[in-house]
């Protein structure tokens, strides 16, 4: 089994060394700058993680697979960028605004057809059943974005709506991530599906602590500025819980509704939602909800027969990608 040093920088020189078709220079070099923003790996390195439990070889056959994760998950940031009108991701400009949008689209199609070409060169064994998780997988994600983006036309999202668009539009592809890995190694179907679970849980507890950072983070660790969920009034978990239990909805949607076009107004507005927020103590519950998504991961492996050595990788995997908001 491979350390998560080993892991470390085999993902570093996966993505150092990844090639794109050279030309036309307008379609893909916008694919070639959205990778090298950079990011945290998520998906491939769980990817790898899981492999790694049961083979020790690591080719092409999972090497191309793991990376296509990630230029799947960049193609999504691409069009997201869009929908969300963001002008900025780590810090530097997203693609439309460099480009244009027109190329934004284009190449984010583009993306999407160099991860599936990627996934193909799956071990031939396990090709068909990695091809229809991740086909499955990036149809769900398509579903999530869509049901975030009908949120944005309603004043109230109950809870059990709000998790399911963000089970499909983030945790299924973490799900994806940690199964892959496990099939294309070897895994039985039981421990493949518990790694699914695993997966699947963990990305709960991601995107509810990306929420809960967005409000409360620091921006040097966050890595995009704080408060920009509250200034776009886009719904997150924070939102919806607080609309859950505060005494005075209206007053919580007038401080949402706040103009943010100045750098004063975008201090207020955070100011005062955020400030509603600790009154209501959504902080604390979003912080309680991470844990509890975070033991149902590791629940969900834990009686598959699974070693010690194997549950601790997982159990600090899970440290790592959620506990700065615990």
């Amino acid at each position: 089994m491979m350390t998560e040093t080993q892991i470390d920088h085999l993902v570093k020189d996966l993505f150092d060394g990844i090639e794109f078709t050279s030309e036309p220079a307008g379609l893909y070099d916008p694919l070639r700058y959205m990778i090298a923003i950079g990011g945290k790996r998520i998906r491939p390195r769980l990817c790898l993680t899981t492999y790694s439990f049961f083979a020790d070889s690591f080719g092409e056959g999972i090497l191309a697979p793991a990376t296509a994760l990630e230029v799947f998950h960049s193609f999504t940031l691409m069009h997201d960028d869009i929908m969300d009108r963001s002008p900025l991701r780590r810090g530097v400009p997203t693609v439309w605004k460099k480009w244009n949008e027109d190329t934004a689209i284009l190449s984010g199609d583009v993306m999407l057809i160099d991860a599936y070409q990627r996934i193909a060169k799956a071990p031939h064994r396990v090709l068909d059943q990695v091809l229809a998780l991740f086909s499955r997988t990036a149809a769900q994600v398509c579903d999530g974005q869509q049901y975030d983006l009908d949120f944005e036309s309603l004043t109230e999202v109950p809870m059990e709506e709000y998790n399911k668009m963000i089970g499909l539009k983030t945790a299924v592809l973490l799900a994806c991530s940690s199964a892959m890995g496990a099939i294309i190694g070897g895994a039985s179907d039981a421990e493949s599906e518990a790694l699914y679970r695993y997966g699947y849980e963990l990305g709960m507890a991601f995107q509810v602590a990306d929420d809960f950072l967005d409000a409360f983070g620091d921006e040097k660790v966050f890595g995009k500025p704080i408060g920009g969920d509250i200034v776009n009034g886009k719904k997150s978990w924070l939102t919806v819980r607080t609309l859950e239990k505060t005494t005075d909805k209206a007053a919580f949607l007038a401080a949402f509704a706040l103009p943010a076009d100045t750098p004063e107004q975008r201090a207020t507005k955070i100011s005062t939602v955020r400030d509603i927020y600790l009154q209501c103590g959504v902080d604390q519950d979003a912080k309680a909800e991470i844990v509890r998504f975070t033991e149902r991961a590791m629940q969900a492996v834990g009686g598959v027969g699974f070693g010690a050595v194997k549950l601790e990788t997982l159990h600090r995997f899970a440290e790592k990608l959620v506990g700065r908001a615990k």
